[in-house]
Order: structure tokens, then sequence, then C-alpha cells
């Protein structure tokens, strides 16, 4: 997929600040230590770079911002097979000396980020979707990044409601999430609440495949297929790589789909529109500020040998 231009261009500007102001902090000006990289790690969540979503759009940013910035800045991806990989990831960057290490996703709430963290106090660690008020111990160094998904679920929503209201039979919508987790929790109630203002007539049938992984396509298939099967003709899908399983059965069905964090209309014209998250441009804005506050501190240390 495409990382749009004004995200790169945003990204390229805050990472050249991180990399002016480390600079500055490096302090005498002599080759050595103007020749100082920064060094972030990303550490995916299960599915990898080709679930078509959440990880790919972190990945396409950060190799974005390395095109960008060339030498002065170091990045790496750590790709998350296993659940157990979580944890081992994270765990392999700091040991690598990167500054900052990104987790990925929400599951590293629950054991990874409040394991390692406090095992390296000199790392910064930034979770995406992770409320750090759900870490245990709230590690000092560890800042989270947490989205309104509401607002995306809300105008998918209205768009689902307003397409059903145009066809013909019952007006129902649907959506399928992996869990119950915060975000999918989010986009559900947007979806729904839009969708009964813009036709209050919507039935909005919203289900979990119990997916804890977002990585079971198959469930997720089954799950859209049966609400298909109760009179869906819109399904929007919340669930990571799961959640192509649905998008999957709506082609099946010949009934539209609605892809998540990412544009996935790639997919095909049976996608009527997406939920976009912006992962790629949060996640960098919010590793910048990291950056600069640890600069500032005058803690940044120089990469590991």
């Amino acid at each position: 997929m495409k990382v749009r231009t004004k995200a790169v261009a945003a990204l390229a500007a805050t990472i050249a600040a991180v990399i002016a102001v480390t600079g500055l902090v490096a302090g005498t000006g002599t080759a050595a230590q103007d020749q100082t990289v920064v060094k972030v790690a990303l550490v995916t969540d299960t599915g990898g770079l080709n679930d078509k979503g959440f990880n790919t759009l972190a990945g396409a940013g950060l190799k974005a911002a390395q095109k960008t910035l060339g030498s002065k800045v170091e990045t790496r991806i750590y790709i998350t097979n296993t659940d157990a990989e979580r944890t081992t990831n994270l765990q392999r960057a700091a040991q690598a000396g990167y500054q900052l290490v990104v987790a990925n996703g929400v599951l590293f709430t629950y054991g990874p980020l409040d394991t390692v963290a406090p095992a390296f106090s000199d790392t910064k660690f930034l979770g995406i979707d992770v409320d750090l008020n759900a870490v245990k111990g709230k590690p000092q160094n560890i800042r989270g990044v947490q989205f309104r998904e509401q607002e995306a679920g809300c105008l998918v929503g209205n768009i689902a409601a307003l397409e059903v209201k145009r066809l013909a039979g019952p007006d129902i919508i649907s959506a399928v999430g992996a869990n119950k987790a915060t975000a999918i929790v989010r986009f559900f109630a947007g979806y729904q609440f839009c969708a009964k203002r813009a036709n209050p007539r919507v039935k909005v049938i919203t289900q979990y495949a119990n997916d804890p992984t977002f990585n079971d396509p198959a469930k997720c298939k089954a799950t859209a297929l049966s609400q298909i099967a109760r009179g869906s003709k819109v399904v929007f899908q919340v669930a990571g790589g799961c959640g192509l399983g649905a998008i999957d059965a709506a082609k099946q069905k010949k009934v539209w789909a609605i892809g998540v964090d990412a544009d996935q209309g790639f997919f095909g014209p049976h996608v009527l529109t997406s939920a976009m998250k912006g992962v790629q441009t949060a996640q960098y804005t919010a590793s910048s500020q990291a950056l600069l506050k640890l600069m500032a501190s005058g803690k940044l240390k120089p990469p590991a040998k």
C-alpha cells in the first residue's frame, strides 16, 4: 500500500527535528558526535507486515522514514510470529541498543511491556493501541498511544446505513470484531450510533469472532457468513488479520465489505470504504515527541556497538 504524501512529509519533518536536536545534545560538534544515529525499532504484532492493515501501516511508515533520512536514523523491524515472541522481540530490540522501541498492538499491554520495560530502564517504549493505565506497574519508560476509533466507526456507519437504505430489502448491516479489545468496542459504538442517526430503520448486528490472536481469518469469515445469512448487506471488519476472512465472505456472497485501519479497497470493488486509522502518522509523531523528551533530559546515549 502507499503511505500518503502528507503523512510521509510530516513524518520526515518530525524525525528530522529529532536528528537536529540529537546534534545539539551531542555537544562539541566533533565528527564522531555529528554522526550520532537515532535508533528506532518496531516490534510488530502477530500477522506481520502482510496483515494488510495495522502492521502494514507501521512498517510502511518506518520504511519511508528510513528512505527519507538515510544514515541519520537507524531502524529495524522485529516480526512477531507467536504470542511468546512479543516479549522476546522487545527484549532483543532493547538489548540491541535501540533508544525507542515501538510495540505495535494492544496485546503488548498484558505482560510483554510490563515485563520488559522495568528491566531496560534506559530504553523508551511506545505502545500503539496501549492504555498505560492498563499496564501493570505503569513503568515510567512506557508511553501509550490510543485513537478515537468511534469517530472513524461513525463515518463508515453513516455510509453503510445510507447504502442499505438505497438497496432493496430490509436495512441490515453488521460488524465483525476479533475480540472485546477497547479499540474494537469503540469502533462498534461509533458504527452503531451513527448508522442509527443516518437511518433510524437500520438494524446493526455486531459480533466478536473470539480470536485472541487477531490472525485467524477462518473465524471472522464464519462470523461474517452468519451475519450475511441473517440479511446483512454491509459487513464492517474490525479484526486485523482475522478480518480479512470477513472481507472474503462479503466477496463470496456479493455484499459490501468495509475495511479497517488502512485503505483496503485494493481487495476489490466489493469494498465500499475503509475506516482509516492513520497508524503511521500517529506512531511517528508520538515517537518523535518521546525522543525529544529523552534528548532534552540529556540521557540520550550513543548507539550500542
